[in-house]
């Protein structure tokens, strides 16, 4: 029996089925390496522009609780976005307005449409006009967009069966868009309880050191009272300072563990401003605030930092500065949040640290501990820029 030889119809529909396994598999792998959302993320839009050779790509998540859209990744932006790259990658535009309204459901049909973000800028575009937009789903829950971009040309060169395959690798992204965010509620959940194990720790330790140094400073009393050997007194008095001392060092160790209250329930934007306006009214300071990327959700240690740094900022400046105005800036992108404070205060000798000013070397630590660093512009009569930069993912 002679079996039918593979046609020259049936070898090219058995190499693109090859492909897009092989396409499918590596953006899986990619995505299975990685648990924590950013990574995974990046991970896929640099396999997703080698895979299918298309320039650059970007990912717009919905903020869970606001369903504001943000930049959650970015791959290879062309100058002219990279150059602006919070300000032009904000708020709506065209693709997201459809994406809301429905428009971009069919999943017969990818997307292609024009950039509204690209298509009035003249240089630094990279001939970039056009992208593909696949909409993010977990069953019909709204996730977020994938777009994918590329010249012109390439379009019309990736073929009828490929378009429709980058749905499917959309598919892969959202089933990692929600693991990655079940493992962050799943690590939030293991930090409220540890905050209720310290609370714990705390009624059990320094409750019961605090009600031990009052009996002994009673004892003290009673002691000085009844007139009794001063040595026995100075021996009480120096078991009360080492009760004291073990109980001080116990208050610090808990309390660096504990994530500030300030922020319980609020976003770091909401907390910002409210810092602001409580200051600017305090102190008839005049504070201006800006902020870029505010709808990304931040990681809980970021968000204390960077208020407690714009709170230490802020409180140097009235202290100090003797300054008039200020300007705060922050911009938050997939990679960092970068702050800025600046005042038209006095400045100073940045060689020479003015007495008092120990708030700069906190602020430094501060930003230390996040991995980020920062930059201080001063000069006698010239006011202050301080620049915080820290890495996000």
């Amino acid at each position: 029996m002679i079996e039918n030889p593979l046609t020259e119809s049936d070898t090219a529909k058995l190499r693109q089925r090859n492909r897009e396994l092989f396409i499918l598999s590596r953006i899986a792998e990619a995505l299975n390496r990685e648990v924590n959302l950013d990574r995974a993320l990046q991970a896929a839009l640099s396999q997703v522009a080698e895979l299918f050779g298309l320039h650059t790509g970007w990912i717009f998540l919905l903020h869970e609780d606001t369903g504001d859209g943000y930049l959650a990744a970015a791959q290879e932006l062309p100058p002219a976005l990279l150059e602006h790259n919070c300000l032009l990658m904000e708020g709506n535009c065209s693709c997201l307005d459809s994406y809301h309204e429905g428009g971009l459901d069919n999943r017969n049909r990818v997307n292609v449409i024009t950039c509204s973000r690209l298509k009035d800028l003249m240089a630094g575009t990279d001939g970039l006009r056009y992208h593909a937009s696949i909409p993010l789903y977990a069953q019909q829950k709204r996730l977020g967009l994938l777009n994918v971009a590329s010249a012109e040309s390439h379009w019309w060169v990736l073929s009828s069966d490929e378009l429709p395959l980058l749905h499917t690798v959309g598919d892969l992204v959202s089933i990692a868009i929600e693991r990655g965010r079940l493992f962050a509620r799943s690590t939030q959940l293991g930090m409220i309880e540890e905050r209720n194990r310290l609370a714990r720790e705390i009624h059990d330790t320094l409750a019961q050191g605090l009600t031990g140094i009052s009996l002994k400073l009673e004892s003290i009393d009673a002691m000085l009272e009844m007139g009794e050997d001063p040595r026995k007194i100075r021996q009480t008095v120096a078991q009360t300072l080492a009760l004291t001392r073990a109980n001080l060092e116990e208050a610090r160790r808990s309390v660096l563990d504990l994530r500030a209250a300030l922020l319980e329930g609020r976003s770091l934007v909401e907390a910002l401003t409210e810092l602001i306006a409580s200051q600017q009214k305090k102190d008839e300071l005049s504070i201006s605030f800006t902020i870029t990327g505010g709808s990304r959700p931040l990681p809980g240690r970021v968000e204390v930092g960077m208020y407690r740094i714009v709170q230490e900022g802020i409180t140097n400046i009235i202290r100090h500065a003797q300054a008039k105005q200020v300007e705060i800036n922050v911009a938050i992108t997939p990679k960092q949040i970068r702050l800025t404070i600046e005042d038209d205060g006095r400045g100073f000798d940045p060689t020479q640290t003015p007495p008092g000013h120990y708030g700069l070397a906190g602020l430094n630590e501060r930003v230390k501990l996040l991995g980020g660093n920062m930059k201080l512009e001063t000069s006698p009569g010239q006011g202050v820029r301080l620049e915080v930069a820290v890495p996000l993912g």
